[in-house]
């Protein structure tokens, strides 16, 4: 009877448990990833750094502003001043106007305004590597996720199995078909099952707030069982997918992005070299006496020439060409391993796929022929720990297996395709 009612509330808490689950938003993976680029807050964040590259770009446009220079003389005494004048007549006074502006005559703001656009792109392509990155964690998030609830699932088959038998385990110790310790073999399984159920529905719940949280998701989320994890056909040659990866990659685009912007830059400090003169015009009435002039200043470069910005953009330079070269060998390796432990988890799968079904029909047949008389308790607690064991090692290997497929889709760069 007492094991009646525990069976009844198990059922009943797995009952509300999967009405509450219900109510909830079921993601898939890709919907997981899309969510996760409209909502994440760091993403939110980061995506600030493109409108930052866009205020340089209009800083890199303007053009100087013109300069105005006043220059007021006034006689200090008035036995100076201008006969039958007084000391606030223009008569007692020198007034210089002077409106100047700097010329660039190099094209300086041309080369400043193409290492901004650079730089901007450089900008947009380090977002989409952060998006890869985050989308990378949101995929781990969703498959730790999705691993929990599977074996969640696992432990309420088992735990169901258990408790089906004790409760015949129950009517044969009263008929005295079997001996007191074995019902109590049995019943303890079920109390293991139990305890460990209720610490996979807490991982689960925890799975599941580490999902919402990278999401950016206001309410209640939970895993889509149904649909496919892996939906992108990839390549089947590793020749075409490292080829794929080195176009599709953000980090390969900021590496040849940077090379890009050193190169405007050192044309950008070869110009910067050359004086800018500032050019204008003077109005000067002199005790009411007008007077025009014109205004040039120009820095003469006898000593600094920018020669070490120059200097300094050249190595620039060398730096971004080594490092997309380290960078191209690091995505090569990356994606060989990725593919290659990719294929080993795809065979493993197939091959659990076998012994799952094959211990699951071993354990349907030993508790037949033990409820029967036919065998003994060992035989099948044996069959049912090693259904368990295997089912638990096949979700560990599939999970394995969405694992390295999002692992590729990351080495590949696409991640941010889904």
């Amino acid at each position: 009877m007492i094991q009646h009612k525990k069976l009844t509330l198990v059922l009943l808490a797995i009952t509300l448990y999967t009405a509450q689950s219900a109510a909830q938003e079921n993601y898939t993976l890709n919907q997981v990833l899309a969510k996760t680029k409209g909502n994440n807050p760091v993403l939110k964040s980061i995506g600030f750094n493109t409108d930052i590259a866009k205020s340089d770009v209009i800083t890199a446009g303007l053009r100087p502003n013109p300069v105005l220079n006043n220059q007021t003389l006034q006689l200090a005494q008035s036995s100076h001043f201008a006969p039958d004048t007084k000391f606030y007549q223009p008569q007692n006074r020198q007034v210089w106007w002077q409106l100047t502006k700097p010329v660039a005559l190099t094209n300086q703001r041309k080369y400043k305004l193409d290492v901004a656009d650079k730089a901007l792109s450089i900008a947009g392509k380090s977002y989409l590597d952060a998006e890869r990155n985050i989308l990378l964690d949101a995929g781990d998030k969703w498959l730790d996720a999705w691993y929990n609830k599977v074996t969640l699932d696992l432990f309420v088959k088992a735990k169901q199995n258990t408790d089906s038998l004790v409760q015949i385990q129950q009517i044969r110790l009263k008929n005295q078909v079997i001996s007191a310790s074995e019902f109590t073999r049995t019943e303890l399984l079920s109390i293991q099952y139990d305890l460990q159920l209720k610490t996979a529905e807490q991982n689960y719940r925890n799975a599941l707030q580490n999902l919402k949280l990278v999401m950016g998701a206001d309410g209640e989320v939970s895993i889509d069982m149904q649909a496919p994890v892996m939906t992108m056909v990839l390549a089947a040659e590793l020749d075409s997918i490292v080829r794929l990866s080195l176009g599709y990659r953000p980090d390969m685009q900021i590496a040849q992005g940077n090379i890009e912007m050193a190169r405007s830059n050192i044309k950008l400090q070869k110009k910067l070299a050359t004086p800018v003169p500032e050019l204008g015009a003077i109005w000067n009435p002199q005790n009411t006496v007008p007077y025009v002039g014109f205004f040039a200043t120009m820095e003469l470069p006898f000593f600094s020439r920018n020669q070490g910005e120059i200097q300094k953009s050249k190595v620039e330079l060398q730096q971004s060409e080594q490092s997309l070269t380290a960078l191209q060998q690091q995505v090569e390796t990356d994606v060989k391993n990725t593919y290659n432990t990719y294929q080993i988890n795809r065979q493993t799968v197939d091959k659990y796929k076998d012994i799952l079904r094959r211990s699951e029909e071993v354990l349907q047949s030993v508790k037949y022929a033990y409820t029967r008389g036919g065998t003994t308790i060992i035989d099948f607690l044996d069959a049912q720990r090693n259904w368990y064991d295997t089912g638990k090692m096949y979700y560990e290997a599939l999970y394995n297996y969405h694992k390295s497929y999002l692992q590729l889709l990351y080495a590949t760069g696409l991640i941010n395709q889904l």
